[in-house]
């Protein structure tokens, strides 16, 4: 298997990166062979269309020895296992991607490559570069070394997210959304996943291929899909509408706790005996009443990252809400498409029956409308609540 097999549904953009992989060293050395090969990359597409993973495969094809993307050699190995000395990865863990980050990762990505053919520096999520870590990395994506390449990945299609002086300088590679059927044969022959359940994992995560290898795998994913999709029928007045909201909030904070609390206890604790934390020798005590200030960082940066899990939970919750009203619309027009939550055809006739097309796309409305709002700040207990007051509305 090849670095970029695991794309799937990105025919064109494959072809396009291993043209231009082939070509990388002839560019260098000053050839032009038409390859379109630069030193900065921007992947967009919407969520779950592979952007990291189509820059990672990107990134181990330019270590292939071959040039090629092999998936043997050492080279790719290394960069999809995240351990090439000569590929830097920014995951961002909270709201932003600060600019002492990548002020190391800049300066770090000047020198020549120590083992590998090129620097490569990956930015997942660019659009979070706060505005000072934009300026920084302009400037080194403006006069790169010869051997490096900026691979940037942003979730958006608007062309805002990452700022337009950065992204001029960037060949732009724009992903689709893959087909269900795609992502459920993927399912089948990489994870083995029984047919009937990759299809309908597949269609209930609308191609989003993450989402659907965990509702394949993971009974609590699909225990959350099931309350979140109980919420249409609990919106009986006022103050069901504000426990849906409670509970959908609380839902979402424990999902997030889940993922972040062994993380955030494994980070302390390294931080603590770094800073000589149970010492007992000369000016330990010293020493860590002096560290209150790293810890204090620490603490800032986890509740920065909690914050993200949450919103990320959240949304995904949100975004299986709306397939459901989705559904329903489509049943009331005849629409001859296939349903998102293929498992919900009972209730999704009741709610057609029940309501009016008008009402099912107001409620639709409403909950693209709470994903808005919560991208832009505001409070997410104070949006789910106006969200679930207008579905029950109608």
């Amino acid at each position: 298997m090849t670095v970029f097999d695991h794309l799937v549904g990105q025919e064109e953009a494959v072809a396009t990166l291993r043209q231009a992989a082939a070509a990388a060293d002839a560019v260098v050395r000053g050839e032009d062979p038409g390859s379109g090969m630069t030193h900065a990359w921007l992947f967009t597409g919407p969520p779950g269309s592979g952007r990291s993973v189509a820059a990672r495969a990107f990134a181990a094809a330019l270590q292939c020895a071959t040039g090629t993307g092999c998936g043997e050699c050492a080279g790719c190995r290394t960069t999809l296992a995240g351990t090439h000395a000569d590929v830097r990865l920014v995951v961002p863990d909270g709201l932003s991607i600060p600019v002492g980050q990548v002020r190391e990762l800049v300066l770090r990505a000047a020198g020549a490559p120590t083992g590998g053919r090129w620097q490569v520096v990956l930015i997942e999520d660019a659009d979070r570069l706060t505005e000072a870590a934009a300026n920084a990395l302009l400037k080194a994506v403006e006069e790169p070394p010869r051997r490096t390449v900026f691979l940037l990945c942003t979730p958006s299609l608007h062309p805002d997210d990452v700022p337009v002086t950065i992204r001029s300088r960037c060949r732009v590679v724009t992903l689709r959304q893959p087909r269900s059927e795609a992502v459920a044969a993927l399912l089948r022959e990489r994870d083995g996943v029984p047919a009937d359940v990759a299809a309908w994992a597949a269609a209930a995560a609308w191609g989003h291929v993450g989402r659907a290898r965990r509702l394949a795998a993971d009974p609590a994913a699909r225990q959350r899909r099931e309350a979140v999709l109980g919420v249409p029928r609990r919106l009986t007045g006022v103050g069901a509408c504000f426990e849906a909201a409670a509970a959908l909030i609380a839902a979402a904070e424990e999902e997030a706790a889940a993922v972040t609390a062994p993380v955030d206890a494994a980070e302390r604790q390294a931080l603590e005996t770094a800073l000589g934390a149970g010492g007992t020798g000369r000016g330990a005590a010293t020493a860590v009443r002096g560290a209150t200030g790293q810890i204090r960082d620490l603490e800032r940066r986890q509740r920065s990252r909690a914050t993200r899990s949450q919103r990320d939970a959240l949304d995904r919750a949100l975004i299986d809400l709306a397939g459901f009203y989705r559904d329903v619309l489509m049943v009331q027009l005849g629409a001859p498409v296939a349903p998102v939550h293929s498992d919900r055809t009972e209730t999704v006739a009741a709610a057609a029956a029940k309501w009016t097309p008008e009402s099912t796309l107001r409620r639709m409305e409403a909950v693209l409308a709470c994903r808005a709002a919560i991208e832009e700040n505001v409070k997410p207990l104070i949006a789910v609540e106006a969200m679930m007051l207008a579905l029950w509305r109608g």
